[in-house]
């Protein structure tokens, strides 16, 4: 087995976004294999080393460790996360490191791409570290081909690039109390990042619009809009949608539990090049049913899982149409669950990891 490192961020974070959510949750799964993994959290700023660190970690082989103290070469390998974890290893002298595995979420290409949401200085900085990355990782994680082909045109090799999509946890909390208001007796929920003004003003102003626009329809069918998140929620019209907020990682569960479907947007755009939505594993491990926008990567999911119906983009009265269908639907959840359990849990997707790390890492003595 390895000794692994996992790196993502030095700011003081919750398990609210999903990129901290897989982040630690993936080292718990690599631990569960039997590696020995530290998570590596922030610098001294964050006052003394307890809670107010960050989350917790619990589990056999499983810590966490001051990013300051890291020794890099005490590690067979290390795991970053994002263009964020990249560029952190390299500012504490990490990325020289043999084995290093990087993961992302979108790949940018040298130029702004229709369908890829950073655009401008913000794609050009994320590019630059991908350039770095095409150098020093051995092995790229993306989410599907269409993110493998980016990167194949933009770095001229793909022999080292995995597929590694999104997950669920293969073991959720069952129900719980209804967190929802008893006036709203039929539930809708979009569970995603809203996008902050400030970092994608663009995204930000088409979620809300569509949102607004989804919760007027769904008004008049008896339906309540929920969404639940981070990001700029001050354009949201409070009587057409309910603004959860970030909700912890656990908590999400019973939420999805006592809504009557999922949905998600495409945020700008009519499709998503290479990113895909983490929300539909989600909803369907919960046995949510899932209405989509056509233009997701992973819509493929819902038809597969047989719980959801898949609605044109930009169609929003006949996505509110297929919101109540689905809504009102007998559905065989069961059958859905079992699906995201026996193809596309966190544990599945470790073993990606795991079959490179057991072919190449060395045993750490």
């Amino acid at each position: 087995m390895a000794k692994i490192i996992t790196v993502y961020t030095d700011r003081k974070h919750a398990l609210v976004n999903m990129s901290y959510i897989r982040w630690h949750r993936m080292s718990a799964a690599l631990a569960a294999l039997g590696h020995e993994v530290d998570i590596a959290v922030g610098g001294p700023r964050w006052g003394a080393f307890g809670k107010e660190r960050g989350p917790e970690v619990s589990g056999v082989n499983l810590r966490k460790v001051r990013l300051g103290s890291v020794r890099w070469s005490d590690y067979d390998v290390v795991k970053a996360s994002y263009d964020e974890g990249f560029r952190l290893l390299e500012s504490l002298g990490g990325a020289r490191h043999p084995f290093i595995i990087t993961r992302l979420g979108t790949v940018v290409g040298p130029g702004d791409i229709e369908g890829i949401l950073f655009r401008g200085t913000e794609r050009e900085r994320i590019y630059a570290a991908q350039k770095a990355m095409s150098e020093k990782s051995r092995f790229i994680a993306v989410l599907n081909e269409a993110a493998r082909g980016l990167w194949r045109e933009c770095f001229g090799r793909d022999d080292n690039v995995v597929l590694a999509p999104g997950a669920a946890d293969s073991s959720i909390p069952g129900p719980g109390k209804d967190p929802y208001p008893k006036r709203y007796p039929l539930r809708c929920i979009f569970a995603g990042n809203l996008f902050w003004k400030t970092y994608a003003p663009e995204a930000n102003a088409a979620a809300v619009k569509k949102l607004n626009a989804l919760g007027r329809l769904l008004s008049a069918r008896g339906i309540r809009l929920f969404a639940m998140g981070t990001g700029d929620a001050k354009g949201l019209d409070a009587d057409l949608v309910t603004h959860l907020g970030a909700v912890p990682y656990e908590d999400t569960w019973n939420y999805y539990q006592h809504a009557h479907a999922g949905i998600e947007l495409v945020k700008m755009g009519k499709f998503m090049h290479n990113n895909e939505s983490s929300k539909i594993y989600h909803y369907l491990r919960a046995g949510l049913p899932v209405v989509s926008e056509d233009g997701i990567p992973n819509n493929n999911l819902v038809g597969e899982s047989g719980l959801g119906f898949i609605a044109e983009n930009g169609d929003l009265p006949g996505m509110a149409e297929k919101i109540e269908a689905a809504v009102l639907a007998d559905w065989d959840r069961g059958r859905a669950i079992r699906y995201i359990i026996d193809n596309h849990t966190l544990e599945k997707r470790a073993e990606v990891y795991d079959g490179l790390i057991r072919g190449i890492a060395p045993a750490h003595k």
